[in-house]
């Protein structure tokens, strides 16, 4: 299951069922779980451990240290789940600073030349397309789907279930179950068709239409839609989820 021309770490822990492709490189603290498979040209590094039924493409660089001038060698970790596709030149740092990690969920579709930098947070069953591109302590919902060449700033939050346009610039928090774009991106609407695909009725879906036109898409400051929603957060546990969400932004919500 591994080719002859893969150089794998004796000291790596590896699974018998993962099959590893020519030329590729795992290193000494690696850890690949049952059912995962390596392209050719990989390269694995750090004290990364890989879930299992992984399947990673060519030329992926898993592990490499940090693009961050603050990273002085210590320990960091990168942590994957189960069940990623991870496409040709995705390359994924581990974390930085003492306990620093970053985490990718399962289920998740990496698209070719994707970055996920440090300390970044990945869910479960996003997309992140071609080219696009996470600074350090980003952190992603669970279902969003990031489109190809856009570009998250440090710290940002992203909520699940929302869909960003290809080619935006995001410096600011995206709400939960948002679509957004632009340069910088707005949001523009609710994300009907990810809410469609995710199971939500259609009351529930028009509930949460009325409660987007009221924060994102009126002339109410935001303070002032919360105001409003605040009797109907008790009802519809997405609200207050939503309305939580606003509140704890740290970077401003991207309206």
């Amino acid at each position: 299951m591994i080719h002859s021309t893969a150089v794998v770490s004796k000291k790596a822990k590896i699974a018998q069922n993962v099959e590893v492709g020519p030329y590729s490189v795992i290193e000494d603290n690696v850890e690949i779980k049952e059912g995962t498979k390596i392209g050719p040209f990989c390269s694995i590094s750090g004290y990364t451990t890989i879930g299992k039924n992984n399947q990673i493409f060519s030329n992926v660089v898993i592990g490499s240290i940090p693009q961050d001038l603050k990273y002085k060698g210590e320990k960091t970790l990168l942590i994957i789940g189960d069940n990623n596709r991870i496409r040709e030149f995705v390359t994924m740092n581990p974390g930085t600073g003492e306990n620093g990690k970053t985490e990718i969920g399962s289920g998740n579709l990496i698209m070719a030349y994707a970055h996920i930098a440090h300390d970044c947070k990945i869910g479960n069953n996003v997309v992140v397309a071609n080219v696009g591109t996470l600074a350090g302590h980003v952190t992603i919902g669970d279902s969003a789907i990031l489109g190809g060449l856009a570009a998250i700033h440090q710290f940002v939050r992203v909520g699940k279930l929302s869909i960003i346009g290809g080619g935006s610039k995001v410096t600011q928090d995206i709400p939960p179950f948002s679509m957004c774009d632009g340069h910088p991106a707005r949001v523009r609407g609710l994300n009907l068709e990810g809410l469609k695909r995710a199971g939500y009725s259609t009351q529930d879906r028009m509930a949460l239409k009325k409660y987007f036109r009221i924060l994102f898409l009126s002339k109410h400051p935001i303070s002032k839609a919360i105001e409003i929603l605040n009797p109907e957060k008790a009802k519809n546990k997405d609200l207050d989820m939503l309305v939580d969400f606003i509140l704890n932004s740290k970077r401003g919500i991207c309206l």
